[in-house]
């Protein structure tokens, strides 16, 4: 076993410095901004909800696994929307996301930690905007991208320097041998979360993963985190994009699902 799988293993998560050029992370900002910009805010009303997940029987967030759409922040900057997240087809849709998403070297780190068989799932920007960036509860990944093993892995990007005043991921190490607490379901157009367990996560044992630009945190479906609300002078912008593997069931109660005719694709 490699180092790094078992670090992976271990911990449930690697950070990689320097992964990507900082003129490749301002690529990718400028992109998602000029998507922003082509987007009227004032006529989306569809806000993210990373708490009450109120956003689970909108159509604009249950239609968006093939396609890119914006997200609102629920706070406003002034009289100024602001947009959470973009999501869910990044790599599929815009071609810049797609060369990025299926850099060779992604593949071969998808690969080193146990992937069979990796398919792109699902992609977002996620903006925490200065003052209004919310927060984002502690949760799993696989209990809203849920496979049969569960395989789901998670690959953020800090696309700027991400820090503990500006609401950057906190993880807790070896969190992924908990369990899955909580499995959030979907049957058509109705949306609700199965509770598994009611045990709360550990108060203490978390770390504040301060991260340069450039930065990948590679975690696994199963790994607890979260990230504080950014009340800073800062922006924080990440790229996250999950791999499932295509040798799992993708479970058909999932939330994201894709149209029949765009099939989910590997790195190549």
């Amino acid at each position: 076993m490699s180092d790094l799988r078992a670090t992976f293993e271990r911990d449930g998560f690697l950070v990689i410095p320097d992964f990507a050029s900082s003129e490749a992370c301002e690529e990718l900002r400028d992109a998602a901004l000029r998507l922003v910009e082509e987007t009227d805010l004032e006529s989306l009303g569809s806000t993210f909800d990373a708490g009450g997940q109120r956003h689970g029987h909108d159509p604009w967030f249950l239609g968006s696994g093939g396609e890119v759409r914006a997200f609102l922040e629920p706070e406003r900057d002034g009289d100024r929307l602001r947009v959470n997240k973009l999501g869910h087809a990044l790599h599929d849709r815009v071609p810049l996301f797609d060369r990025f998403s299926r850099d060779p070297r992604l593949a071969a780190l998808v690969a080193e930690l146990g992937l069979a068989a990796p398919l792109l799932l699902q992609s977002m920007v996620i903006f925490k905007h200065p003052r209004v960036g919310g927060a984002v509860p502690a949760h799993q990944d696989a209990t809203y991208l849920s496979t049969d093993p569960s395989t789901v892995l998670g690959l953020w990007f800090a696309l700027e320097d991400a820090t503990v005043d500006n609401g950057c991921l906190e993880l807790l190490p070896g969190g992924h041998r908990l369990g899955l607490r909580s499995r959030y379901r979907r049957d058509g157009d109705r949306t609700w979360t199965d509770t598994l367990s009611d045990e709360p996560w550990p108060s203490d044992g978390w770390r504040a993963i301060e991260a340069r630009t450039g930065t990948l945190v590679a975690f696994h479906g199963l790994l607890p985190h979260r990230s504080r609300a950014n009340r800073s002078s800062r922006p924080r912008c990440a790229y996250t994009l999950h791999v499932i593997d295509g040798e799992a069931e993708y479970e058909d109660d999932n939330w994201l699902q894709r149209p029949p005719t765009m099939p989910l694709r590997g790195f190549v």
